[in-house]
């Protein structure tokens, strides 16, 4: 049976980690992020103002690209980040907080709206939720230039928004991971728990939060 499992979370809470781990274990195909490649990101850190709309319009367009990869793949995939919390987290904060002017701010949610109503949405979303502390020293860890200077304002407000988001999403069901006290990447056994309850809620089990 084919599924499609996507991870989400705020900026360095362990997305691309968890995804790789998951497809190495499970023997899936993963689909990351756009980063490295999105033309606009150093701009948009170094002026929001400017470059917000540029920067989240090369996001949707990467999301839809990966979107007709996945559902075409022939075995089961796992998505880094999600096309909803592109709209309804990163460009609905950038709009609260004056980066995205409301002219261009309908404009992106007119061309969300519309595609993702022809999209398949995910057999589950993977919640990777984690304070603002945790999220700063991982970002320190990772080392990325342009993420240096995140402050945990900005974080904190991402994950009011990500929390507004996950409780009045209805298209699929999802895992919720308090990432603070776990470590999937050096605990075998905190990775063997995420594993375990992720395919229980693939198969209809009830759990909705870990730990």
């Amino acid at each position: 049976m084919k599924f499609f499992v996507a991870v989400a979370g705020n900026i360095g809470v362990g997305k691309s980690t968890l995804t790789e781990l998951l497809c190495y274990r499970l023997g899936w195909k993963p689909f990351f992020e756009a980063v490295s490649d999105n033309p606009y990101l150093s701009d948009f850190y170094a002026d929001m103002h400017r470059w917000s709309f540029h920067s989240q319009v090369f996001f949707l367009a990467r999301r839809l690209h990966h979107y007709h990869r996945l559902v075409e793949h022939p075995t089961s995939v796992i998505q880094d980040r999600t096309i909803y919390e592109d709209a309804e987290v990163f460009a609905e904060n950038l709009y609260r907080q004056g980066y995205l002017s409301p002219r261009d701010y309908r404009t992106y949610r007119d061309i969300y709206e519309a595609v993702v109503t022809f999209l398949p949405p995910p057999d589950l979303i993977i919640y990777l939720k984690a304070s603002e502390t945790t999220l700063r020293r991982r970002i320190a860890l990772r080392g990325r230039e342009f993420e240096r200077d995140i402050s945990e304002e900005y974080l904190a407000q991402l994950n009011r928004l990500y929390d507004e988001w996950i409780q009045g999403f209805k298209l699929c069901p999802v895992l919720t991971i308090l990432a603070d006290d776990l470590d999937f990447v050096r605990y075998t056994a905190h990775m063997d728990l995420i594993v375990k309850k992720m395919l229980d809620r693939l198969h209809g089990k009830e759990e909705m939060i870990l730990p």
